[in-house]
């Protein structure tokens, strides 16, 4: 009988089902089936054996997501995680959140993938594994940053929270960043520029100086579209403190700049926005440069008159001023 069996493509191991049913999903089934087993108690078993049962439910979420049943991965997910946390083994409870978060991801259920992410980051925390957290929430903030940006900032933050909380300060201004960019993108500049200050102070902590005056030209441009000229100016007069900024290319444009807003003085402003300085910088912020324009609409340098030729080839004189009919007095 199993030899026939066989001949159809079917696994021996799983006996009493029908010979024409699929493969795919018997041994899922079969392992369902065993996890359950694992969870009955009895008179000579009087606890549930939740080590064995999560193995199982592991194994038939495997299974299930190789079958490309995402739906039932998820559950199986899910019920190996219960049994995790029944066994008091949090580390690979939350592994199991997050694998069954990603089952949702495949099935384009970003919201709920997110939310299951979330979850298994707060019992990697709980279980005293930081790092392994913060990778898991930078993941549900790469997932969900095109269909929601402003969780996306949220869950960057928290990232950042936790690796500057484990002094890990390359890694959470990193994430900081990417939540400045996206605060920027959405025209959230309140909260954008006070994203870029932290940004800015933790990279004077850690002396890279070279960072800290780009950043500096972020806040200029961000409280420019705040049309708030004198935070602007106080950004660039408090950065004089940093080593190096007085007398640094980046303070150079940037004085220019705010000199040219001041006097609404468009054509200054744009050349300086349309600089090398500014145009490489990361694409968020060479766009704000790009747009940004003074109050009222500035004005504009006019082009120099070029003088008329005469018909005999000589070129004419400017026009003397017209006569004052009282220069010579009243009488």
């Amino acid at each position: 009988m199993w030899r026939r069996l066989g001949q159809c493509g079917l696994s021996s191991s799983v006996p009493g089902l029908c010979p024409r049913m699929p493969v795919a999903p018997l041994l899922p089934m079969r392992q369902t089936e065993l996890s359950l087993g694992g969870l009955k108690t009895g008179f000579l078993k009087w606890k549930p054996d939740y080590d064995s049962a999560a193995s199982e439910y592991g194994k038939a979420a495997v299974a299930f997501k190789n079958a490309k049943q995402f739906e039932q991965a998820k559950d199986a997910c899910l019920r190996e995680a219960v049994a995790h946390e029944n066994n008091r083994a949090l580390f690979h409870a939350a592994k199991a959140y997050e694998q069954a978060g990603m089952m949702l991801k495949e099935m384009q259920k970003l919201p709920e993938a997110v939310q299951l992410i979330e979850k298994a980051s707060m019992m990697y925390l709980e279980n005293g594994t930081p790092d392994t957290a913060a990778m898991a929430l930078e993941r549900a903030g790469k997932l969900i940053e095109n269909v929601d940006p402003e969780k996306a900032v949220q869950l960057y933050q928290q990232t950042a929270n936790v690796f500057e909380n484990e002094e890990r300060l390359r890694q959470a201004v990193e994430l900081l960043g990417k939540a400045s960019r996206l605060l920027v993108r959405g025209r959230r500049f309140d909260e954008a520029a006070l994203s870029i200050q932290k940004e800015k102070n933790i990279y004077k902590e850690i002396e890279n100086y070279p960072t800290c005056y780009k950043k500096t030209i972020a806040q200029v441009l961000v409280h420019l579209h705040r049309n708030d000229y004198v935070a602007a100016e106080r950004c660039v007069r408090e950065s004089y403190s940093i080593p190096g900024f007085n007398g640094s290319e980046d303070c150079a444009a940037l004085e220019q700049l705010l000199e040219g807003y001041d006097q609404q003085d468009q054509d200054q402003v744009s050349e300086v926005c349309n600089s090398p300085l500014f145009k490489y910088m990361d694409n968020d912020y060479a766009k704000l440069g790009l747009s940004l324009v003074v109050p009222g609409g500035g004005i504009k340098k006019k082009p120099a008159a070029t003088p008329q030729a005469t018909p005999e080839g000589t070129t004419a004189a400017p026009a003397e001023e017209e006569e004052d009919e009282y220069a010579g007095g009243l009488c």
